[in-house]
Protein backbone atom coordinates (compact mmCIF):
# COMPACT_ATOMS: atom_id res chain seq x y z
CA UNK A 1 0.00 0.00 0.00
CA UNK A 2 1.06 3.72 -1.19
CA UNK A 3 2.34 5.56 2.37
CA UNK A 4 0.33 9.05 0.43
CA UNK A 5 -1.89 8.87 -2.23
CA UNK A 6 -3.68 11.91 -4.09
CA UNK A 7 -6.63 10.86 -6.10
CA UNK A 8 -7.52 13.44 -8.52
CA UNK A 9 -7.37 16.90 -6.42
CA UNK A 10 -8.16 19.97 -7.54
CA UNK A 11 -8.38 23.42 -5.86
CA UNK A 12 -10.34 25.57 -7.52
CA UNK A 13 -10.72 29.81 -6.78
CA UNK A 14 -14.23 30.56 -8.63
CA UNK A 15 -13.76 29.79 -12.38
CA UNK A 16 -9.94 29.83 -11.91
CA UNK A 17 -8.44 26.29 -11.20
CA UNK A 18 -5.67 26.57 -9.16
CA UNK A 19 -4.44 23.12 -9.24
CA UNK A 20 -7.22 20.01 -11.58
CA UNK A 21 -7.10 16.47 -11.52
CA UNK A 22 -3.93 15.65 -9.73
CA UNK A 23 -3.06 12.37 -8.98
CA UNK A 24 -0.10 11.15 -7.24
CA UNK A 25 0.83 7.85 -5.23
CA UNK A 26 4.21 8.03 -2.67
CA UNK A 27 6.16 4.88 -1.74
CA UNK A 28 7.12 4.96 1.63
CA UNK A 29 10.44 6.35 2.42
CA UNK A 30 10.31 8.12 -1.44
CA UNK A 31 11.54 11.68 -2.00
CA UNK A 32 9.27 13.56 -4.32
CA UNK A 33 9.88 16.68 -5.46
CA UNK A 34 6.83 19.55 -7.13
CA UNK A 35 8.99 21.24 -9.64
CA UNK A 36 7.75 23.99 -11.87
CA UNK A 37 7.59 27.93 -12.53
CA UNK A 38 5.86 30.56 -10.07
CA UNK A 39 2.10 30.20 -10.55
CA UNK A 40 2.03 26.24 -11.60
CA UNK A 41 -0.03 25.28 -8.48
CA UNK A 42 2.95 23.36 -6.76
CA UNK A 43 2.46 25.12 -3.13
CA UNK A 44 -1.23 24.94 -3.37
CA UNK A 45 -0.75 21.18 -3.58
CA UNK A 46 1.80 21.04 -0.81
CA UNK A 47 -0.85 23.21 1.73
CA UNK A 48 -3.25 20.90 0.68
CA UNK A 49 -1.39 17.41 1.89
CA UNK A 50 -0.56 19.67 4.67
CA UNK A 51 -4.66 20.35 5.35
CA UNK A 52 -3.99 24.29 5.52
CA UNK A 53 -6.91 23.92 2.39
CA UNK A 54 -9.31 21.65 1.48
CA UNK A 55 -9.54 20.04 -2.17
CA UNK A 56 -12.42 21.25 -4.20
CA UNK A 57 -12.18 17.64 -5.63
CA UNK A 58 -10.38 14.66 -5.37
CA UNK A 59 -9.01 13.20 -2.19
CA UNK A 60 -6.34 12.72 -0.18
CA UNK A 61 -5.20 9.35 1.58
CA UNK A 62 -2.51 8.85 3.92
CA UNK A 63 -2.09 4.96 4.94
CA UNK A 64 -5.13 4.39 3.24
CA UNK A 65 -7.37 6.73 5.45
CA UNK A 66 -8.93 10.04 3.79
CA UNK A 67 -7.53 13.05 5.43
CA UNK A 68 -8.74 15.43 3.18
CA UNK A 69 -11.65 15.61 0.32
CA UNK A 70 -14.31 17.92 -0.40
CA UNK A 71 -16.68 17.12 2.44
CA UNK A 72 -14.13 17.59 5.19
CA UNK A 73 -10.26 18.19 6.26
CA UNK A 74 -8.10 16.52 9.33
CA UNK A 75 -6.14 19.44 10.79
CA UNK A 76 -2.43 19.73 10.35
CA UNK A 77 -1.42 19.39 13.94
CA UNK A 78 -3.52 15.20 13.57
CA UNK A 79 -1.56 14.50 10.39
CA UNK A 80 1.25 13.33 11.91
CA UNK A 81 3.77 15.71 8.99
CA UNK A 82 6.16 18.61 9.89
CA UNK A 83 6.78 21.19 7.37
CA UNK A 84 9.49 23.13 6.66
CA UNK A 85 8.47 26.87 5.59
CA UNK A 86 10.70 29.01 2.93
CA UNK A 87 11.02 31.53 6.05
CA UNK A 88 11.58 28.68 8.43
CA UNK A 89 10.14 30.01 10.99
CA UNK A 90 12.18 29.38 13.70
CA UNK A 91 11.51 31.43 17.33
CA UNK A 92 13.83 34.17 17.57
CA UNK A 93 13.68 34.30 21.47
CA UNK A 94 14.15 30.55 21.78
CA UNK A 95 18.10 29.08 21.65
CA UNK A 96 18.43 26.32 18.58
CA UNK A 97 18.01 23.64 21.65
CA UNK A 98 14.81 24.98 22.64
CA UNK A 99 13.72 25.51 18.83
CA UNK A 100 14.18 22.01 17.89
CA UNK A 101 12.98 20.71 21.09
CA UNK A 102 9.36 22.75 20.54
CA UNK A 103 7.39 20.14 19.22
CA UNK A 104 8.35 17.51 21.80
CA UNK A 105 7.35 19.87 24.43
CA UNK A 106 3.93 20.07 22.88
CA UNK A 107 3.52 16.14 22.16
CA UNK A 108 4.19 16.28 25.96
CA UNK A 109 7.70 13.79 25.51
CA UNK A 110 9.59 13.35 28.44
CA UNK A 111 12.19 15.62 29.66
CA UNK A 112 15.13 12.61 29.72
CA UNK A 113 13.71 11.49 26.45
CA UNK A 114 13.28 14.52 24.81
CA UNK A 115 17.15 15.69 25.77
CA UNK A 116 18.43 12.46 24.21
CA UNK A 117 16.62 13.37 20.75
CA UNK A 118 17.61 16.94 20.56
CA UNK A 119 21.16 15.94 21.38
CA UNK A 120 20.94 13.62 18.86
CA UNK A 121 19.29 15.32 15.87
CA UNK A 122 21.62 18.38 16.38
CA UNK A 123 25.19 16.19 15.98
CA UNK A 124 23.56 14.57 13.05
CA UNK A 125 22.39 18.03 11.54
CA UNK A 126 26.06 19.56 12.86
CA UNK A 127 24.86 21.61 14.96
CA UNK A 128 25.62 20.63 18.38
CA UNK A 129 28.14 23.30 19.71
CA UNK A 130 26.10 25.55 18.81
CA UNK A 131 22.76 24.62 21.08
CA UNK A 132 22.38 27.01 23.46
CA UNK A 133 22.84 30.28 20.67
CA UNK A 134 19.90 32.30 19.14
CA UNK A 135 18.69 32.49 15.54
CA UNK A 136 19.98 35.74 15.35
CA UNK A 137 23.73 34.76 16.34
CA UNK A 138 23.42 31.91 13.37
CA UNK A 139 23.72 32.30 9.22
CA UNK A 140 21.33 31.58 6.90
CA UNK A 141 22.71 27.87 6.21
CA UNK A 142 22.75 27.13 10.17
CA UNK A 143 18.71 28.34 10.71
CA UNK A 144 18.19 25.98 7.53
CA UNK A 145 19.75 23.31 9.78
CA UNK A 146 17.60 23.95 12.32
CA UNK A 147 13.98 23.70 10.88
CA UNK A 148 15.29 21.08 9.52
CA UNK A 149 16.41 19.62 12.83
CA UNK A 150 12.80 20.57 14.52
CA UNK A 151 11.02 18.96 11.49
CA UNK A 152 12.72 15.67 12.07
CA UNK A 153 12.91 15.29 15.65
CA UNK A 154 9.13 14.84 16.37
CA UNK A 155 9.28 11.67 13.82
CA UNK A 156 7.12 12.99 11.55
CA UNK A 157 4.97 10.27 8.79
CA UNK A 158 5.50 12.71 6.04
CA UNK A 159 8.27 15.42 5.62
CA UNK A 160 7.10 18.21 3.70
CA UNK A 161 9.61 21.23 2.23
CA UNK A 162 8.57 25.03 0.32
CA UNK A 163 10.90 25.97 -1.10
CA UNK A 164 12.90 25.80 1.88
CA UNK A 165 16.44 27.00 -0.21
CA UNK A 166 15.07 29.97 -1.65
CA UNK A 167 16.58 32.31 0.57
CA UNK A 168 20.66 31.23 0.58
CA UNK A 169 23.58 32.15 -2.08
CA UNK A 170 24.09 30.19 -4.72
CA UNK A 171 27.33 28.17 -3.17
CA UNK A 172 25.04 27.45 0.41
CA UNK A 173 22.28 26.06 -1.67
CA UNK A 174 24.10 23.78 -3.49
CA UNK A 175 25.55 23.13 -0.27
CA UNK A 176 22.06 22.13 1.35
CA UNK A 177 21.10 20.11 -1.49
CA UNK A 178 23.29 17.66 -0.82
CA UNK A 179 22.65 18.02 3.11
CA UNK A 180 18.73 17.35 2.60
CA UNK A 181 19.27 14.30 0.46
CA UNK A 182 21.59 12.87 3.19
CA UNK A 183 19.70 13.25 6.14
CA UNK A 184 16.73 11.93 4.21
CA UNK A 185 18.63 8.66 2.96
CA UNK A 186 19.53 8.44 6.86
CA UNK A 187 15.96 9.07 8.19
CA UNK A 188 13.98 7.52 5.30
CA UNK A 189 11.20 9.91 5.90
CA UNK A 190 8.36 9.93 3.36
CA UNK A 191 8.93 13.47 1.60
CA UNK A 192 7.15 16.40 -0.57
CA UNK A 193 9.40 19.20 -1.87
CA UNK A 194 8.52 22.00 -3.89
CA UNK A 195 10.93 24.37 -5.89
CA UNK A 196 10.89 26.07 -9.22
CA UNK A 197 14.79 25.11 -8.78
CA UNK A 198 15.30 22.56 -11.33
CA UNK A 199 18.89 21.58 -10.06
CA UNK A 200 17.20 21.25 -6.56
CA UNK A 201 14.87 18.85 -7.70
CA UNK A 202 17.49 16.54 -10.07
CA UNK A 203 19.68 16.67 -6.71
CA UNK A 204 17.35 15.19 -3.99
CA UNK A 205 14.74 13.40 -5.90
CA UNK A 206 14.01 10.44 -6.22
CA UNK A 207 10.60 11.35 -8.71
CA UNK A 208 10.20 14.70 -9.69
CA UNK A 209 6.62 16.28 -10.51
CA UNK A 210 6.56 18.93 -13.37
CA UNK A 211 3.74 20.99 -13.19
CA UNK A 212 2.52 23.54 -15.42
CA UNK A 213 -0.91 25.54 -15.26
CA UNK A 214 -1.70 23.55 -12.20
CA UNK A 215 -1.61 19.64 -14.23
CA UNK A 216 0.90 17.11 -13.90
CA UNK A 217 3.27 17.40 -17.09
CA UNK A 218 5.57 14.54 -16.71
CA UNK A 219 6.67 12.15 -13.58
CA UNK A 220 9.76 10.71 -13.37
CA UNK A 221 13.06 9.87 -12.10
CA UNK A 222 15.57 12.56 -12.59
CA UNK A 223 17.47 11.14 -15.11
CA UNK A 224 14.31 10.28 -17.09
CA UNK A 225 12.98 13.13 -17.29
CA UNK A 226 16.15 15.45 -18.38
CA UNK A 227 17.25 12.63 -21.36
CA UNK A 228 13.27 11.62 -22.57
CA UNK A 229 11.02 14.50 -22.27
CA UNK A 230 7.67 14.11 -22.61
CA UNK A 231 6.57 17.81 -24.12
CA UNK A 232 8.22 20.65 -25.29
CA UNK A 233 7.73 22.32 -21.78
CA UNK A 234 9.59 19.74 -19.42
CA UNK A 235 12.40 19.21 -22.24
CA UNK A 236 12.75 23.19 -21.81
CA UNK A 237 12.16 23.39 -18.45
CA UNK A 238 14.74 20.52 -17.21
CA UNK A 239 17.90 21.95 -18.51
CA UNK A 240 18.53 24.09 -21.27
CA UNK A 241 17.80 22.14 -25.11
CA UNK A 242 17.52 22.91 -28.74
CA UNK A 243 13.96 22.99 -30.18
CA UNK A 244 14.66 21.61 -34.16
CA UNK A 245 11.92 21.38 -36.58
CA UNK A 246 11.84 17.89 -38.79
CA UNK A 247 9.17 16.89 -41.12
CA UNK A 248 6.58 18.36 -39.19
CA UNK A 249 8.20 17.33 -35.66
CA UNK A 250 9.42 19.01 -33.05
CA UNK A 251 12.92 17.28 -31.66
CA UNK A 252 14.42 18.12 -27.94
CA UNK A 253 18.90 18.44 -28.60
CA UNK A 254 20.53 19.21 -26.05
CA UNK A 255 23.58 21.03 -26.27
CA UNK A 256 25.71 19.05 -24.63
CA UNK A 257 24.81 16.41 -27.49
CA UNK A 258 26.07 18.38 -30.07
CA UNK A 259 29.67 17.86 -31.14
CA UNK A 260 31.75 21.14 -32.41
CA UNK A 261 34.80 20.92 -34.15
CA UNK A 262 37.04 22.87 -36.77
CA UNK A 263 37.14 19.53 -39.12
CA UNK A 264 34.71 17.99 -40.64
CA UNK A 265 33.22 15.17 -39.46
CA UNK A 266 32.90 11.84 -40.95
CA UNK A 267 29.23 11.50 -40.51
CA UNK A 268 26.67 14.06 -39.70
CA UNK A 269 28.42 16.89 -40.00
CA UNK A 270 26.38 20.42 -40.88
CA UNK A 271 28.21 23.76 -41.42
CA UNK A 272 28.16 26.32 -39.29
CA UNK A 273 29.16 29.57 -37.96
CA UNK A 274 29.97 31.11 -34.04
CA UNK A 275 27.18 34.05 -33.76
CA UNK A 276 27.46 34.25 -29.77
CA UNK A 277 29.67 32.96 -27.34
CA UNK A 278 29.59 33.15 -23.29
CA UNK A 279 32.24 31.53 -20.97
CA UNK A 280 31.24 30.38 -17.34
CA UNK A 281 33.91 28.72 -16.29
CA UNK A 282 33.56 25.25 -16.40
CA UNK A 283 32.24 24.90 -20.17
CA UNK A 284 31.76 27.61 -22.92
CA UNK A 285 28.11 28.23 -24.29
CA UNK A 286 28.37 28.86 -28.24
CA UNK A 287 25.43 30.22 -30.10
CA UNK A 288 26.13 29.02 -33.21
CA UNK A 289 23.78 29.24 -36.88
CA UNK A 290 23.78 26.16 -39.63
CA UNK A 291 24.61 27.50 -43.09
CA UNK A 292 21.78 28.89 -44.67
CA UNK A 293 19.42 28.37 -41.72
CA UNK A 294 17.33 31.38 -39.61
CA UNK A 295 17.65 29.69 -36.33
CA UNK A 296 20.77 29.03 -33.97
CA UNK A 297 21.43 26.54 -31.63
CA UNK A 298 23.11 26.30 -28.46
CA UNK A 299 26.33 24.00 -28.16
CA UNK A 300 28.07 23.91 -24.60
CA UNK A 301 31.91 22.49 -25.26
CA UNK A 302 34.54 21.98 -22.49
CA UNK A 303 36.86 25.24 -20.78
CA UNK A 304 39.89 24.70 -23.25
CA UNK A 305 37.61 24.57 -26.69
CA UNK A 306 37.65 28.53 -27.68
CA UNK A 307 36.38 29.63 -30.70
CA UNK A 308 36.35 33.42 -32.08
CA UNK A 309 32.98 34.69 -32.73
CA UNK A 310 32.63 34.31 -36.83
CA UNK A 311 34.55 31.25 -36.51
CA UNK A 312 33.14 28.32 -39.48
CA UNK A 313 32.82 25.24 -37.46
CA UNK A 314 31.41 22.43 -37.83
CA UNK A 315 28.37 20.49 -36.34
CA UNK A 316 28.48 16.35 -35.37
CA UNK A 317 25.08 15.55 -34.23
CA UNK A 318 23.55 12.06 -33.30
CA UNK A 319 20.36 11.53 -34.33
CA UNK A 320 19.68 9.38 -31.54
CA UNK A 321 20.11 12.72 -29.37
CA UNK A 322 17.11 13.83 -30.68
CA UNK A 323 14.23 12.79 -28.89
CA UNK A 324 10.98 13.79 -30.25
CA UNK A 325 8.48 16.21 -27.97
CA UNK A 326 4.72 16.84 -28.52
Amino acid sequence: MSKLVLRNIGKAYGTFDAVKDFSLELAQGEFVSLLGPSGCGKTTTLRMIAGFLPPTSGTIELDGQVISSPSGVIPPERRRMSMIFQSYAIWPNMTVGQNVGFGLEVKKVPRAEADRRIAKILEIVQMGPLKDRYPAELSGGQQQRVALARAIVVEPEILLLDEPLSNLDANLREEMRFEIRRLHDEFKITTVYVTHDQSEAMVTSDRIVVMNKGRIEQVDAPHTLYGKPRSRFVAGFIGRTNFVERDGQTFSLRPQAIGLSAARPAANGVEAEIVDRAYLGEHWDYQVKPLGETKSLRVSTGPNTVYALGSRVWLEIDPAAMVRVE
